[in-house]
């Protein structure tokens, strides 16, 4: 089937589908240290392991579909406590029955329920994909097209904003590793941040890509300033430098730096995504499903940028399994995820302690292998 729209895509399988419709659901929360050596700190401070909420979607024919609601107070706004209650007490009865791939209707109901609330959201509709390629016997990508690149596929390695020695030793090892291409969180202390990036250009030398993150954590003039600080250590990309909703401020960095710009937290919707492109604030737009509510609502923003002339890649909230699948289905299935230009962060998984399913998926830094079995192809629950 070639590549069509997620409505036409959701047409499709609701005519095909009509018949199947959503029952219930049932929540269960976990927390996961983060490794020693993956423990992070950014401009939203440090993260030394996360809760998160998954679930299983239930049916009318018996079929169940996994979701994760992979979320960070500081970054999303949702908490565990919430997320259940929304998921349970309000999305709950607003979904059950409907048609498991009916996604304009699933999208109607849960915004008219609450909102935002993207990756509580996010976490039913990744369920109803789950359970239509389980039904299928196919993977989420072949629903979505089929493949338009590799199953496996590079990813880059985001850093934490440590010390410079630290920086240093990280990157060395990274490189060893076989990444590529190093993001380096910034957006902490401006002197500290150019030291720090200035640090790992010594070490990576210019054969590597470098990208800087700064999550928001400068405002203008000082995202300006330390970008041209860092004028001769050849950013590659930087990302989401200034404020979230200044999208003047983000199109006027790359006007007066000339540097590439990645938008990632300032975008989580449609409409944000067609703010950054008439004000011609960003080369490329990062998409991923739970910050986005979901793969159909991704795929809008893919299609719409690929209409414009902008790439996408895909960020990471480090996500477990289920969530992460998602991600690489969509990395693998839309031409537009441009990963091959603008590697992402689809690695989550490997800097956990734990793993929550019992068909992992396939990471060997730096490659991601997007799975092949039915659905998101990660097996069973391990919880609950």
């Amino acid at each position: 089937m070639p590549w069509v729209s997620c409505l036409k895509t959701s047409g499709y399988i609701f005519r095909k589908y009509e018949e199947m419709k959503i029952t219930g659901l049932s929540t269960y929360r976990k927390y996961i240290e983060l490794k020693d050596s993956h423990k992070m700190r950014s401009a939203l401070g440090v993260n030394n392991g996360n809760e998160f909420v998954v679930l299983r979607l239930h049916t009318d024919a018996g079929i169940d579909g996994l979701g994760e609601a992979s979320f960070t107070v500081r970054w999303s706004g949702e908490v565990p406590d919430g997320c259940v209650q929304v998921l349970n007490e309000v999305l709950k009865p607003v979904v059950v029955g409907l048609e498991v791939g009916d996604f304009a209707s699933l999208n109607r109901r849960m915004d008219a329920a609450c909102s935002r609330n993207w990756f509580a959201k996010s976490a039913i509709e990744m369920a109803c994909w789950d359970i239509l390629g389980k039904d299928q016997g196919k993977p989420v990508y072949e629903l979505l097209g089929g493949a338009a690149r590799p199953l496996r596929f590079e990813n880059r390695f985001s850093m934490g904003a440590y010390t410079v020695e630290h920086a240093r030793e990280r990157a060395a090892e990274l490189v060893s590793w076989g990444f590529k291409t190093i993001k380096v969180k910034v957006g902490t202390v401006p002197k500290e941040d150019v030291a720090r990036v200035r640090a790992v250009r010594d070490v990576i030398g210019f054969d590597h890509d470098l990208v800087i993150d700064a999550n928001c954590g400068w405002d203008v003039a000082t995202a300006i300033s330390c970008v041209q600080q860092l004028e001769d250590c050849r950013l590659d990309l930087v990302e989401q430098p200034t404020p979230d909703g200044d999208y003047r401020g983000l199109a006027k960095l790359r006007k007066e730096t000339g540097v590439k710009v990645l938008a990632d937290d300032i975008c989580f919707d449609l409409i944000h995504a067609k703010e950054l492109i008439a004000h011609e604030a960003c080369d490329a737009i990062s998409v991923y499903p739970g910050k986005n509510g979901g793969i159909s609502r991704s795929i809008e923003i893919l299609d719409y940028a690929q209409e414009h002339g902008v790439a996408c890649s895909i960020g990471s909230n480090l996500e477990w399994d289920i969530g992460l699948s998602a991600m690489a289905h969509l990395v693998v299935a839309h031409p537009n995820m441009r990963v091959e230009q603008y590697p992402g962060d689809v690695l989550g998984p490997s800097y956990y302690t734990e793993r929550v399913v019992s068909e992992p998926v396939r990471i060997e830094e730096p490659y991601t292998f997007a799975p092949e079995g039915p659905g998101l192809g990660v097996g069973e629950l391990l919880l609950g």
